[in-house]
Order: structure tokens, then C-alpha cells, then sequence
């Protein structure tokens, strides 16, 4: 095969060199030291059973790019169950790629044979099987070092660290798209894309995470395979989601979604509302709430996939629920809670969020009705709500975002969540006086005892 593709070529994608780059120890700066000591293991139990055994893809990318990494993935040419044999430890996984996962408490290493082409006819334990789409449904078909590392996503992956002699090996010019800090596809790009459409969410996510571009030829035909995403599994791409949500990222992940076209096959409903937008607020409350989580988990605070979700979702609700009370007359409480339904059943077909997010998310909406009921004992009751905290910071968000009408109730609750209990009861003794006087319940006539 032809060269890897330079930096400056806008036509062509990467592809497998004619002979790998080997860097020997003694010129490059990764050490043992920097590895899982259970990746470690595992590589040394693998070349003492006879087989290969290499360290693989971002572990090897990150380190060299000066980054801490956080999994290890070891690639072998020992099958899944000769793996099993050789780890007592060892769970094999995965229908479309047979993987095995080697436990070592909360650690987990995943192992994976050597992939080859499907093309490759009459080799024992080779099943691989394509949608009309040219999507792998099915890809257990096992080769050599040099044919997995075609068969990886982007050159800066196909990386290998060789625990025989500790080199590295460069099969696809990763280390010269490094250098250029380009995110390169290798081989076609529209094959590359049909076989697993996930490839453009993770060129998105690799370009704002390692802070490189997305080299031409690679980006250029995403808008146009897009549309590709609705083949993949709703809980697949709910996984996506988090990576590319909470990864301190987000603001960056999502405009640049949104410029290729695939933000629209994971939000339909949402980018709807966004393009129907004529004042700017749809776009400013999502892109802040993107700007406030990157904040957050840059300053290692915690963050709920349910509060993202509400926002995300929070434009198509209320346009539905308004429709309803415009339309219909409803009572506002039950548009929305019709609205919630209808907005979580749609969106589940692109992305299926757990119900254990959904239900967040549904606390925090209907929170919202809530906050501005505040008399008596209702704004205590309301602060003890296990999502109130999330749906005061919701409330805040949509001040930011420009819902100026809110920002009395916002300061409100900002004072109110500062003072002691004493200091809270003066605020809603106060709020109860402006409102005027209660009127007195009306009590029920007590039943007259039976004569009988």
C-alpha cells in the first residue's frame, strides 16, 4: 500500500506504511513506569504463553502527547478463548467483536485479537457479517499486527508499544499526525464511516479532547453520512453521549456537532427548537449549560448526565407543553407532565437514556412549575427535595441564558438558600404578607352522630 497521508494533503486519508516506523527504546521517553501495573502483567503473561502481546492506541497517543491516560488496551494474536485459558480472571464480551476482559478489582483490562480483513476467506474462526449499509454487525475476523492496525479508526491509534524489545511501532504515520496535531482516518472514508458510523462522533471527540484539527479528507464527508447514526443502537449512542459530554469538553463537542450536521441525528427535537429560535435564547441556554458543566468537571465537581439531559430536552418540553395550554387550555401542571412523556418517548428512539437519568430530569422540570409556590411551608419542603439543588441551578441557567422575568424568583432562593432557618422564615413571612392575607379555610360541618 501507498504511504501515510501528509498533514498538507486535503485529498487523502492515512494508510498503512510500506514498512513500519520501529522506535526503539533508547529514542523514545515512555516507560513501563507510566503503565497499569496490571497492563503490565497481562502483556508479560501473554509473551510467556508464546503469543504477542502489545500495548495499543490511546495509552501509547497520550502518553507521548504529554496526557495522563486513563485505560490501557492490549492487543494479541491469541484467540478470545485461548485468553480465557491463560487468565483464570478472564470474561469474554462483545457479539459484534469478541473481546476479553481481564479483572483486577476495579481495574479492567480489555485484551482484543488482532483484527484482519473480512476479505480474508477459509481462516478458522473468522465470522464477520455487514448491514445493507456496509455496517459490521458482526466483526470476528482475526489476522496480523499489520492488518490490525489498517483496520483501526485514525493513524494516531494504530500505535503499538511492543513489550519484547519496548519499542514503539508506527504502522499508519500516527506519530507524523501527532507532530501535525491532525485527526486522520485511516483508509476510504466513506467505507471506514459506513462500517461503524460512531467513527464521526469519536473524530469530534479526539479533536476537542487532544486539541488538534480534523485533517480534510476526514472531516469533508461527514455532513453527507451524517444520516448514518440512525443505525446505531439507541444505547450505544446514549454512551457516546456521556463521552462526549463529560469530558470537560462539552461547549467545543457540541458546536462542533452541530457544524457537521450530526447533532441533529442525536436531538432531533432539540435542534428543531434551536433552528425555530428567532431571539438567541435556545442556543445561548444550551451552549451555557455545556459552558457551566465543562467548568464543573474541570473543577472536579460533580455532574448528573440527568441535569444535562433536562436541558437538552427542556426546548421541544416546553414547546409542546405551551402548544398544549394554547391549543387545548390546559392546565399548565398537566401539559407538561403529557409534554414529559411525549419528549422522552421520541427522543429514546436516537438516544436511550436510563431511567434512573430520565427521572432526574423529570424532578428538575417539574421543580420548575414549583419554585414560584413558596408560601408557608412549601419553600422549606421544596429545599429538602433530593433534585432541588439541581433544579435551582436550572433555574439559574435559564436567568443566564436570558428568561429575565425569572430573575427575582433566582434571587429570591439565592437569599433564601444563604440564610439560617430563622432568616428563611422571616423571607417567606415576608413574601406571605405582601401576597395579603390567607383566606381561612373552609372547614368541613361535622357529621351528626346516628341516633340509632
Amino acid at each position: 500500500m501507498g504511504p501515510a497521508s501528509k498533514s498538507d494533503d486535503h485529498t487523502a486519508t492515512a494508510t498503512l506504511l510500506p514498512e513500519p516506523v520501529i522506535v526503539p527504546r533508547s529514542e523514545h521517553s515512555i516507560s513501563r513506569k507510566q503503565f497499569s501495573p496490571n497492563a503490565v502483567k497481562v502483556l508479560y503473561r501473554l509473551k510467556d504463553a508464546g503469543f504477542e502481546a502489545y500495548l495499543v492506541g490511546g495509552c501509547i497517543r497520550d502518553i507521548l502527547l504529554g496526557l495522563e491516560p486513563k485505560d490501557f488496551d492490549v492487543v494479541t494474536n491469541a484467540k478470545p478463548e485461548e485468553i480465557k485459558r491463560i487468565f483464570r480472571n478472564c470474561r469474554l464480551i462483545g457479539r459484534r467483536f469478541r473481546l476479553a476482559h481481564i479483572v483486577f478489582g476495579q481495574e479492567i483490562i480489555e485484551v482484543a485479537t488482532m483484527r484482519g480483513h473480512h476479505s480474508d476467506e477459509g481462516k478458522s474462526n473468522n465470522i464477520s457479517q455487514a448491514s445493507e449499509q456496509g455496517q459490521l454487525l458482526r466483526d470476528n475476523v482475526y489476522g496480523t499486527i499489520e492488518e490490525d492496525a489498517e483496520r483501526r479508526d485514525f493513524s494516531i491509534n494504530a500505535l503499538y508499544y511492543s513489550i519484547e524489545d519496548f519499542s514503539i511501532r508506527d504502522y499508519a504515520g500516527g506519530l507524523a499526525a501527532i507532530r501535525a496535531r491532525q485527526i486522520e482516518l485511516i483508509g476510504d472514508p466513506e467505507t471506514r464511516y459506513r462500517e461503524d458510523p460512531v467513527r464521526m462522533l469519536r473524530a469530534v471527540r479526539f479533536a476537542t479532547k487532544l486539541d488538534m484539527s480534523i485533517a480534510p479528507a476526514t472531516k469533508n464527508p461527514i455532513p453527507q453520512l451524517a444520516s448514518l447514526l440512525e443505525n446505531i443502537p439507541a444505547a450505544r449512542l446514549f454512551e457516546e453521549c456521556l463521552k462526549l459530554f463529560l469530558n470537560g469538553k462539552a461547549e467545543q463537542n457540541f458546536l462542533m456537532l452541530r457544524e457537521l450536521g450530526l447533532f441533529k441525528y442525536l436531538f432531533p427535537a432539540t435542534e428543531r427548537a434551536l433552528n425555530a429560535s428567532t431571539d438567541g435564547f435556545a442556543e445561548r441556554f444550551i451552549q451555557q449549560m455545556f459552558a457551566n458543566t465543562d467548568a464543573r468537571i474541570n473543577a472536579d465537581k460533580k455532574v448528573t448526565p440527568a441535569f444535562i439531559f433536562a436541558a437538552l430536552l427542556w426546548l421541544p418540553l416546553r414547546q409542546r407543553a405551551d402548544a398544549l395550554v394554547e391549543k387545548d387550555g390546559m392546565f399548565a401542571h398537566d401539559a407538561y407532565n403529557i409534554a414529559m412523556n411525549a419528549v422522552l418517548s421520541d427522543s429514546a428512539k436516537q438516544v436511550a437514556v436510563p431511567k434512573r437519568f430520565t427521572i432526574g430530569a423529570r424532578d428538575i422540570w417539574h421543580l420548575q412549575l414549583r419554585l414560584d409556590k413558596r408560601s408557608g411551608q412549601r419553600a422549606y419542603r421544596l429545599s429538602l427535595q433530593p433534585k432541588f439543588r439541581a433544579a435551582y441551578d436550572f433555574l439559574l441557567l435559564r436567568v443566564e441564558s436570558g428568561e429575565t422575568e425569572l430573575q427575582s424568583l433566582a434571587a429570591w432562593w439565592t437569599n433564601y438558600l444563604e440564610k439560617d432557618v430563622t432568616g428563611q422564615k422571616d423571607m417567606v413571612k415576608s413574601l406571605d404578607e405582601r401576597s395579603g392575607p390567607r383566606r381561612p379555610r373552609r372547614r368541613k360541618p361535622r357529621k351528626k352522630p346516628d341516633p340509632s
